[in-house]
């Protein structure tokens, strides 16, 4: 697994911010590497202050031209232009994943705004959702603000709510992890009577004993959920530490990221509806608006 990363580019130096962490990460892995430009049904001018390409040959050119650069590092670099006109930008790209046998996407959040452009209710939330692989999903930056091979993604945090269907998903990070050799911290958060949201909330209203003592269970079983899971880590040679906190996930993620100097952060999410509800209301979104810290998305499905 994580040996073919699909690069989706349109053109713009945010969709190219990408390319210092793929081709490290691809150096690290040895993975291989397809760059992809879909032409786009009435395609702007510009896109995010740069010409945006509209013709098979000057995709083409650009591909082979950022290939290039690949290949002069030794990555296995492949390029592919979809001619036909497409409306959808993600469908195409879910598509043009399954045809090649890719088992990583690469995308860019666009900056502030354009995650809430790309991300809630588009291009990357989308492609979570149609498809069945996992999303890098990476901030814009610099040459200079990307680490070397040998120190990409070093400490992964693995956010885990105990739902196995999340947990199961969250599960095929650890093989990236594993051909990284990076450490791993195990968090889960467990919410306050405060923090409860829409029925959970209300039933807090009506049953205000009860409910603080069903978080209090949680929180126990929790600790017990997460100390398994760390020992079968450990067993597995991964250095791994944990935290259960109460409270807002959300908060908690960038909080526990920060602190324990993680470098990727890993959720598990249904997609469209998932990423809105993961953690039963939490606002997972705003995580790209509260951080830099790239996320690994793997989509999940219902058990």
């Amino acid at each position: 697994m994580y040996r073919h990363i699909l690069v989706p580019l349109d053109g713009s130096h945010l969709a190219e911010s990408v390319l210092p962490v793929v081709r490290n990460l691809a150096r690290k892995i040895n993975a291989r590497v397809t760059l992809i430009h879909i032409i786009e049904e009435d395609a702007p001018e510009n896109i995010h202050g740069d010409h945006h390409i509209k013709t098979d040959k000057e995709a083409c050119q650009y591909l082979e031209q950022v290939a290039g650069q690949l290949r002069t590092v030794g990555i296995d670099t492949q390029t592919h232009v979809h001619t036909t006109c497409v409306a959808d930008l993600a469908e195409s790209i879910v598509e043009h994943a399954t045809e090649f046998d890719h088992d990583l996407i690469v995308l860019c959040t666009h900056g502030e705004e354009g995650w809430k452009d790309r991300m809630v209710g588009s291009i990357a939330q989308q492609v979570i959702g149609m498809g069945r692989l996992p999303v890098l999903l990476l901030q814009p930056q610099g040459e200079d603000e990307t680490p070397p091979p040998e120190k990409i993604f070093q400490k992964f945090l693995l956010a885990l709510d105990g739902k196995e269907d999340h947990e199961a998903g969250v599960e095929k990070s650890i093989e990236l992890a594993a051909a990284l050799k990076a450490g791993l911290h195990l968090l889960t958060v467990v919410e306050t009577f405060s923090s409860l949201r829409g029925s959970e909330a209300a039933m807090g209203m009506l049953l205000p004993a009860a409910t603080t003592a069903m978080l209090d269970i949680a929180e126990e079983d929790a600790k017990d959920r997460l100390l398994e899971k760390a020992e079968y880590l450990q067993k597995k040679g991964f250095p791994v530490s944990l935290d259960v906190h109460r409270g807002d996930p959300v908060q908690w993620i960038i909080k526990d990221a920060n602190s324990h100097q993680c470098d990727l952060i890993v959720l598990g999410t249904h997609g469209k509806s998932g990423m809105k509800a993961f953690w039963a209301g939490s606002s997972a979104p705003k995580i790209p608006e509260l951080t830099r810290i790239p996320l690994l998305l793997i989509p999940v499905h219902h058990s």
